[in-house]
């Protein structure tokens, strides 16, 4: 007798659970109760494993239940946009510590799928505003997301918008620095996550900004990862000074350097187009920083893969939403 598509949703969860060494049980049920197969149209699907990124393969068919893997999934394969994997966005969720009640701005969402996991994570009491640049996707976020009466899909552009005050921002494309409107839609205590990625094409990394006052903030990075670019989030000056971090980073990673403290930024403005020459706060942090602050260490990337970036393909592929 086959496996039902909840028993094969609640298996698959538990496996990001080991995978990505997922602690939070909330986000082991999110991933549990939402149907991916409703956020990435009709099978058979085109996907990608990570023991092959630089092609996809078909599904054998089109049973709901091939969807249950720790793959990405293509979304529109011409312009390489996925539905992300599953184990990267289980990890992120675990770490950034979504709670009930909050409100949270996804930027890129794609189909919606992981918007769906943060409206699980919100609950009811909780908003999630979804912003997607492409017509087609925002359409179908729009389609695929009723379920969810706490989830507004707005068809707009991420980074010429301005935004009300949230708890959260979630960037589901790569930029090369976060944004002033990012920055400044941050309540107190607000976190934004988004993909740092430089221009070269190899691997960029998860970075996590806190907002501890006014204008006063700390960064880390939390894991290696892909990503397509996010438009108007990217400047060739704070690329290359992003890509020589995290060559560094990797060089001494290398060596075994402990990791040091998270990086911790002043009250006073962050720069949006790169950091001064004499202001990069270690390896693990560039294309933004605090003007004239004084950082008291470089952020950590703790128990994550480091090796050269390839030109071929990223650690992730090319993750989405």
């Amino acid at each position: 007798m086959a496996d039902s598509i909840e028993q094969v949703r609640r298996w698959y969860a538990e496996e990001l659970r080991f995978t990505a060494r997922v602690s939070s049980p909330s986000v082991v049920d999110a991933f549990a109760t939402v149907p991916r197969e409703r956020f990435v149209g009709p099978g058979p699907w085109l996907i990608k494993s990570p023991m092959n990124l630089a092609e996809y393969w078909m599904t054998e068919d089109a049973d709901p239940r091939r969807v249950y893997h720790d793959v990405l999934i293509a979304l529109d394969e011409a312009r390489g946009i996925n539905n992300g994997q599953p184990s990267l966005w289980a990890y992120l969720f675990s770490q950034i510590g979504i709670v009930a009640g909050e409100d949270a701005l996804h930027l890129g969402c794609g189909t919606g799928y992981y918007t769906a996991i943060a409206a699980e994570l919100v609950g009811s009491t909780g908003k999630v505003t979804a912003i997607e640049i492409d017509a087609t996707l925002a359409e179908k976020a729009r389609a695929a997301l009723p379920p969810w009466p706490q989830v507004t899909v707005n068809h707009a552009d991420g980074a010429h918008t301005s935004f009300d005050p949230v708890d959260l921002i979630i960037a589901s494309a790569g930029a090369t620095h976060p944004l002033r409107s990012w920055i400044d839609a941050l309540k107190p205590g607000g976190r934004l996550l988004f993909p740092m990625t430089t221009d070269r094409g190899g691997p960029g990394a998860m970075l996590l900004v806190t907002r501890r006052a006014d204008d006063e903030f700390a960064a880390r990075f939390l894991c290696r990862a892909g990503f397509i670019d996010f438009k108007g989030a990217r400047n060739q000056k704070a690329s290359r000074r992003l890509e020589a971090a995290l060559e560094r980073f990797c060089e001494n990673r290398l060596r075994r350097m402990p990791p040091k403290a998270p990086t911790e930024f002043g009250r006073t403005p962050l720069l949006t187009h790169g950091v001064a020459d004499n202001r990069i706060p270690g390896p693990a942090w560039a294309g933004t920083a605090a003007q004239g602050a004084r950082p008291e260490g470089s952020g950590p990337m703790s128990g994550v893969w480091c090796s050269r970036p390839s030109r071929r393909v990223d650690q992730m592929g090319k993750n989405a939403a």
